[in-house]
This record gives C-alpha cells, structure tokens and sequence, in this order.
C-alpha cells in the first residue's frame, strides 16, 4: 500500500493524517459493489461540478457518503473494543504518535 497502515488495521495515514480503513470484516463481493459505488459517485461529484449543477453535487456527495458508511469509512466505527474514532485526527496527535515518529517516511 502506498501510505502507511496503523498496526491495528483500522487508519491509513496521509500527510500526516488519520483515515480510517474499510470494514476488513466485509464480504469482498460486498467491499467491490460499495467501491464501485463510490467511484461513480467520485465521477458524479466531478461531473457535477463542471457543469456547476448543484442539486447533481448534492446528489453525488450524498451518495459518495452513503458508500463511505456502507465501507465503514464513515459512520459508527466498526471495531467493537471502545477505542475512539480519530478519523482525520493528526497521527501526532494521537495514541499512534511513536508508532507514526518511528516510520521510515
């Protein structure tokens, strides 16, 4: 993978930030229906934007969000051991901070 993974599995890290992973419990047809779904609704929001069409944009964002929380990416966190969720929080910043200072970027 291109950007480092926490140890537990549950974030990918970008510039420094926190996303969280899909849902590793998904059945993989299911994990490939939901991103095919959140590729045409990346497509949708791009469309929509060009021709400056806001009710499309709406409807694009609402759909990539929809297929965001169907992965897991979004919505109620999907680890069941009370850990927070630090989606977009900086790695820094968090219980991930040596594991993040120790990486060879």
């Amino acid at each position: 993978m291109k950007y480092p993974v926490t140890p537990d599995g549950r974030y990918f890290v970008v510039r420094g930030r926190l996303w969280r992973m899909a849902n590793p419990a998904l059945a993989p047809e299911r994990r490939e229906a939901l991103t095919q779904e959140l590729m045409a609704a990346r497509r949708a929001v791009g469309a929509a934007m060009r021709a400056e069409d806001q009710e499309a944009l709406k409807a694009a964002r609402m759909a990539v969000d929809q297929a965001k929380r169907g992965l897991g990416e979004r919505g109620p966190v999907w680890w069941e051991d009370g850990a927070p969720d630090l989606n977009r929080k900086k790695a820094k910043d968090t219980e991930y901070a040596g594991w993040y200072a120790a990486l060879d970027r």
